[in-house]
């Protein structure tokens, strides 16, 4: 099933998140269904709360820099109940974009590493160290995790700037190439 993105001003981007348990239901078919929905919208990452389902779970499929970047060839990842604990003092900037904020990109700085613990889609738990893009990427899914979009990183004015593009988002004033609903 291909689900539609919430946009931004849902309440449900903004939300608590659940922590997953292993007896959650059908949480192989959710997993598959959101790398089916990733790929329909040609993202690289997708959390749950993005489809509606306020759960600490997320993908990441950086697949589609493996051109550049040859090492992300098959890199696809899932990330249940994550926790980043430590984040490098090197930052970067680098244009995001969002399934949730369709059509807008800024440039956002973080962290160029970070450790993470969480467990994947067989409850195993792991405790790793990423790098480069996944890091940038694993850290854009893993703020839907805490009820937070990337303009949240921006500075103040910046943030000021988007003011009346952010309040279009939820009045539904926005294109995309996928299903969405508010």
């Amino acid at each position: 099933m291909i689900y539609p993105i919430v946009i931004y001003g849902s309440p449900a981007l903004r939300n608590a998140n659940a922590e997953v348990t292993a007896d959650y239901p059908e949480l192989k078919k959710l997993i598959d269904d959101m790398f089916l929905t990733l790929s329909d919208t040609g993202g690289v990452g997708l959390a749950a709360p993005q489809i509606g389902k306020n759960i600490k779970l997320f993908i990441v499929d950086c697949t589609p820099y493996a051109e550049e970047h040859p090492e992300l060839a098959d890199y696809r990842r899932v990330f249940i109940n994550a926790e980043i604990y430590e984040s490098s003092d090197e930052t970067e900037l680098f244009n995001e974009g969002c399934l949730s904020l369709p059509g807008l990109y800024e440039d956002v700085r973080r962290p160029v590493s970070i450790r993470m613990r969480y467990v994947d889609e067989n409850f195993e738990e792991h405790d790793e160290l990423f790098e480069g893009l996944p890091a940038r990427v694993i850290q854009h899914e893993y703020d839907h995790t805490l009820g937070k979009v990337f303009t949240d990183r921006l500075a103040p004015l910046r943030r000021s700037l988007l003011k009346g593009k952010l309040l279009g988002f939820s009045k539904g004033k926005f294109r995309a190439a996928y299903k969405t609903r508010q």
